[in-house]
């Protein structure tokens, strides 16, 4: 697969999706500064999953122009429980390495499913990207970012959901393969 062809499939997600349903609103100002880095991890195992983990960690602790990180799994994690089990890995790499409160991660999935829902349900889109992947943020620059933000974080998630739902499977999943 062309890493820059997944590059650019994602920053399309990015602008159709995240951007234009407002599905995350500090995602327009981190694209126009150009703070995204996008590193495509063409390896299928949890230890080249583990290892682009740690070189992005380093990449963010080394170069502060970088705002965040989107790791793009184009051929790993297919099924979503696995990439469940690789996200809940990553979150112990985090902690175990000493990123607590320096950086979070947000998942992302083709086949993204909250917990409890229906496959077919349109919230899922919401975290449904093109590719499996993880966001990974600086918490400083969460929390700057909440200081500008006129509405409480928390209704973030629900106004999504709300979005999603009004406008329907078929919709979102449309836009979300119109990426590709």
């Amino acid at each position: 697969m062309d890493e820059l062809q997944v590059i650019a499939q994602t920053q399309q997600w990015i602008k159709v999706l995240v951007i234009g349903c407002n599905f995350c609103p500090f995602a327009a100002r981190a694209m126009e500064q150009h703070s995204i880095h996008y590193q495509v991890e063409t390896g299928t195992s949890w230890s080249a999953g583990r290892k682009a983990l740690q070189q992005e960690c380093e990449r963010l602790d080394n170069d502060a122009s970088i705002g965040t990180t989107l790791i793009i799994f184009p051929t790993a994690f297919p099924v979503f429980d696995e990439y469940l089990q690789f996200l809940t890995y990553a979150e112990k790499q985090l902690h175990k390495n000493g990123y607590d409160g320096i950086y979070q991660l947000a998942s992302f999935h083709p086949l993204y499913r909250f917990a409890g829902s229906a496959f077919n349900d349109a919230a899922n889109y919401t975290n449904r990207s093109v590719y499996p992947m993880l966001h990974l943020l600086r918490e400083e620059s969460i929390r700057k970012a909440l200081e500008f933000y006129p509405h409480s974080a928390a209704g973030i998630p629900e106004n999504n959901i709300h979005f999603a739902r009004e406008k329907g499977t078929a919709y979102m999943k449309l836009l979300r393969d119109s990426c590709l």
